[in-house]
């Protein structure tokens, strides 16, 4: 993708390049960049899994200890 920003008439280079700059940032062009600078491995089809495996445990443990838990008390006037 090619940005291209041209000088107009009675404009000062600070402005060309603020300009530019404000091309670039909203084209999202340095942000897609950035993010393709290092390499990201992927997940084996294992690791999904296990990874899978333990949300559901963490999640059934988290709503077994909400039901054991003390019912909670609201202090105050109202």
């Amino acid at each position: 993708m090619a940005l291209q920003v041209t000088k107009k008439d009675k404009e000062t280079s600070q402005n060309l390049v603020h300009r530019f700059t404000k091309t670039v940032r909203g084209s999202g062009l340095l942000l897609e960049v950035r993010s393709k600078q290092f390499h990201k491995r992927h997940k084996s089809d294992l690791a999904k899994k296990r990874s899978a495996v333990r949300r559901v445990i963490l999640r059934a443990a988290k709503i077994k200890q909400d039901k054991l838990d003390k019912p909670k008390v609201k202090t105050g006037r109202y």
